[in-house]
């Protein structure tokens, strides 16, 4: 009976007591819900995890203007870096560059905006605002670039740097299966920033490789449960 009773939270219900299942949709279907401007969350660690499918038809589209949040830009050729060599993106919020010298360039020439994170900040910043809190404090960074703008809060005699919440209006993240709630597993290291993401935003597009049916994945394998996710795409639509 208690495996049942999980099993039923796994899937979630609608208000009419039938099963909530998610949209399946395509890379196309997935790009034309955002807009230029956006604030986009991007999962990945050095374009492992990344969201490609997507990536590649957000390219195709030419959609501008975007401020992207990431761990990084990717590289050139590859994941996030594919926007930036495109010039799709205004601003970038991230905890490394380096791998894609286009996004140096671009940042002195003026051409982009970018704000570098201390990687463990950038992480907490976004949970923060997936679990509704006001922020978090650091002393990371404290001395530091990292300081300039920001309050400092003394705690128990030492200081913090207060590190507000980060909200998206779109996360793109990717999984490597789903069921057909919206249930996520990933595999590996390319978990990484995916889970965060998904609480984090207003619109959750998780493009994935694998759908099964509803009660086939192990309750206990769940990383992100399908009420944090708004559509899933998948190529094999």
């Amino acid at each position: 009976m208690f495996d049942g009773e999980i099993r039923v939270l796994q899937m979630g219900l609608c208000n009419n007591g039938g099963v909530r299942v998610k949209k399946v949709i395509n890379f196309q279907q997935a790009v034309a819900m955002i807009k230029p401007g956006n604030r986009v969350m991007i999962g990945g660690f050095l374009a492992v995890g990344s969201p490609h499918g997507i990536i590649s038809a957000l390219v195709e589209q030419g959609i501008g203007d975007l401020t992207i949040i990431a761990n990084d830009t990717g590289f050139p050729d590859k994941g996030i870096g594919r926007l930036i060599v495109n010039r799709q993106v205004s601003r970038v919020i991230a905890s490394h560059i380096g791998t894609n010298p286009p996004t140096g360039q671009q940042m002195n020439s003026g051409e982009l905006a970018v704000e570098l994170v201390p990687q463990g900040t950038l992480a907490e910043q976004i949970r923060a605002a997936g679990a509704g809190l006001g922020g978090i404090l650091t002393p990371t960074g404290l001395g530091t670039v990292a300081q300039q703008g920001k309050e400092v809060i003394s705690v128990g005699g030492k200081e913090y740097i207060l590190a507000e919440p980060i909200f998206a209006d779109v996360a793109l993240i990717k999984a490597y299966q789903a069921d057909r709630s919206g249930n996520l597993v990933f595999r590996r290291s390319a978990r990484n920033f995916n889970p965060l993401m998904a609480m984090a935003a207003k619109l959750v597009l998780a493009e994935v490789e694998q759908i099964v049916e509803i009660g086939d994945i192990d309750p206990d394998h769940v990383i992100t449960p399908g009420i944090f996710v708004d559509y899933l795409v998948w190529e094999g639509r």
